[in-house]
């Protein structure tokens, strides 16, 4: 009797996967937990076990294909024998010789046909270019004189009088069809969009303060931690204390009631070899900075090196995605739903500023804060702004726990 692969639940929020690679071919022996086929979801890329030891006799889907979860794509017998020559897929049979090679057909006179209707027949001649034409190729790095040009002949011009077609076959470009993973994340962007109200609301934060308790604490930071003291870790720790003011941002909508979230699990967006990726750092509102930064550190390699699990990706309750590292001035982060807030960070740049009745020159960072107007309405998503913005300005407060 076989034994079905099935796609297991892959974390909250998803509920469909696509077969990226098989591991083991058709014929294949497999041992209990063998990674036999690789999934990925638009969160993670994930190997699918084996769930009895046996032999891989047939893979119902192809590479490419999405699947929901609970579904089959294998079947696996624990009393087959290995195959001599295991195969990827089950493939057509070859053609014989006879068959790669079909004797020509025999030609047979045909009746009259209609006369077909004129068609564009063309003849290569001079390119008679326009001026913008050839400044538009002189631009590409062509020269105009090794363009053709498509001339309708006289029968072709009695019919319609079309203008000439430049070729454009000199005209580098590459088409390149969207990955699985790609493809589900747009997917799920645009959902996103079509799903919440989702509004923005911007403030601008002075980061004097926390840039001179790096400079001034950092050595002896490093020295005791080992880990350098970033930026991540203040906004983390201002946010955390900023939504328990305001719980609506730690928070979903689930039908027509509203889940308010009581423990306080951050994703914290990270690069990874195959995109960005949003990883979960919980218990945020406990830890310290140290312990938040050399978390972050541990996802951040986590993701560099693939090895992230779903249980990595689920269950966050806020996000804070940090667009300064590639020196976004201002954007507006889009929810990772199904969470109800995003905080949005920027890069750092020396601005004039007003300080009382003097003109400064500061390092100001303007934060961004997409929510789900569903849940939080404005006066809350500005003021939870307020809050992040006025414990960032003053550092002390979050170590002093005010």
């Amino acid at each position: 009797m076989s034994i079905e692969l099935i796609i297991p639940p892959l974390g909250e929020s998803i509920s469909e996967a696509v077969v990226a690679k098989w591991l083991k071919p058709v014929g294949a022996k497999v041992n209990v937990d063998d990674p036999v086929a690789e999934l990925e979801t638009d969160k993670v890329t994930v190997t699918l076990p084996a769930p009895s030891a046996g032999v891989l006799v047939e893979q119902l889907v192809q590479v490419g294909a999405s699947v929901r979860v609970g579904a089959s794509i294998g079947r696996i017998d624990p009393s087959a024998q290995p195959s001599a020559q295991p195969t990827a897929t089950k493939a057509a049979p070859a053609p014989s010789e006879a068959q790669a090679a079909p004797p020509a057909p025999v030609a047979t006179p045909s009746p009259p046909a209609a006369t077909p209707a004129p068609a564009m027949a063309s003849t290569t001649v001079r390119p008679a270019l326009s001026p913008n034409t050839r400044k538009l190729l002189r631009e590409q790095g062509l020269d105009p004189s090794t363009v053709a040009v498509a001339q309708p002949t006289a029968t072709a011009r009695t019919n319609a009088a079309k203008a000439p077609v430049v070729s454009t076959s000199t005209f580098a470009e590459e088409v390149v069809p969207l990955s699985p993973l790609r493809k589900r994340i747009a997917e799920r962007l645009v959902e996103a969009q079509h799903t919440a109200a989702i509004l923005t609301t911007f403030n601008e934060v002075d980061m004097s303060y926390i840039m001179a308790l790096r400079s001034k604490f950092q050595d002896e930071f490093v020295k005791k931690h080992g880990i350098k003291l970033g930026f991540m870790s203040f906004f983390v720790r201002a946010c955390a204390e900023a939504l328990r003011e305001f719980p609506g941002l730690n928070a979903e909508m689930r039908g027509d009631a509203i889940a308010y979230k009581k423990h306080y699990d951050f994703g914290i967006a990270v690069g990874s070899g195959k995109g960005l990726v949003v990883p979960v750092l919980r218990g945020v509102d406990k830890l310290s900075l140290a312990e938040v930064e050399k978390g972050i550190a541990e996802l951040a390699q986590k993701a560099k090196d693939n090895k992230l699990q779903l249980s990595d990706l689920a269950g966050g309750t806020f996000s804070i995605s940090n667009g300064g590292v590639y020196g976004s001035m201002m954007s507006t982060p889009l929810l990772n739903m199904p969470q109800t807030g995003i905080l949005g960070m920027h890069n750092i740049i020396r601005r004039p500023i007003a300080v009382g009745d003097n003109i400064e020159i500061r390092p100001m960072m303007y934060i961004a804060l997409s929510y789900d107007h569903r849940v939080v309405d404005g006066r809350e998503a500005v003021s939870f702004l307020v809050r992040v913005k006025d414990r960032l300005e003053s550092p002390e407060k979050l170590l002093l726990g005010l």
